[in-house]
């Protein structure tokens, strides 16, 4: 029977750190409609399934603990910080915490939490005044908030993969671009002429080198994109 020690089994931990981010998510997101919730819902799956390894059962390390021994003999895998993966297997065995990987984590999960919160203020005052949100985040990509959420989920997988997580990722990714294709496809009834021509100038997630032209009618029409 492998002894996980005082590393894991921490669920408290895990239902804290869980809590916060996605009361943070929410915050800043504030879902409203049905499509909002499924998209905010497949993000929390996401977070809790990795706190519940960080923390409470490290199912990963499990799994792959044969392999993980076999080829790096002089790790403890069952050590907290062995959850991070890419630094241990490339052999930085200093504290992970200021190590690349962790570092550039953290500024995709700033990163991802600042797009979300400036896209929705941008929104929401398109909303309110029934036109299209051609201000902020969304002169650049038409989804920023999708964007934010998949940069927090990869700032994650970065600094503590899991199997699971790993496998929830592509299908989020996924889920997000048909939901983003749904509200497009709204945007384009409701308004017409203005949606083509704003997203034949923006891209939908990865902004271009060289931003979008002015887009037509920005002050006149209406906007409803939920992401």
């Amino acid at each position: 029977m492998i002894d996980f020690g005082p590393s894991y089994g921490l669920w408290l931990f895990a239902f804290i750190n869980s809590a916060v981010f996605i009361l943070f998510a929410f915050s800043f997101f504030k879902p409203q409609t049905s499509r909002d919730w499924r998209s905010f819902g497949a993000f929390s799956a996401f977070i809790v399934a990795l706190f519940a390894e960080m923390y409470g059962f490290p199912l990963t390390i499990f799994f792959l603990s044969g392999w993980l021994q076999s080829n790096w003999p002089g790790v403890d895998w069952f050590a907290h910080d062995s959850g991070h993966l890419p630094e241990m297997i490339l052999g930085w065995r200093s504290n992970p915490h200021f190590g690349v990987f962790h570092l550039f984590s953290f500024a995709l999960i700033g990163g991802g939490f600042w797009l979300i919160s400036v896209a929705w203020h941008h929104l929401w005052t398109a909303q309110r005044q029934g036109r299209l949100a051609l201000t902020g985040p969304y002169t650049r990509i038409r989804h920023p908030q999708y964007a934010g959420f998949v940069l927090i989920m990869a700032g994650f997988l970065l600094q503590w993969p899991t199997l699971l997580t790993l496998a929830m990722f592509p299908v989020l990714v996924w889920m997000y671009a048909r939901l983003a294709r749904s509200e497009e496809a709204d945007s384009r009834t409701r308004f017409g002429k203005t949606w083509e021509s704003y997203s034949a100038r923006v891209p939908a997630f990865i902004p271009r080198l060289k931003p979008a032209d002015t887009i037509p009618g920005n002050g006149s029409h209406g906007g409803a994109g939920g992401s």
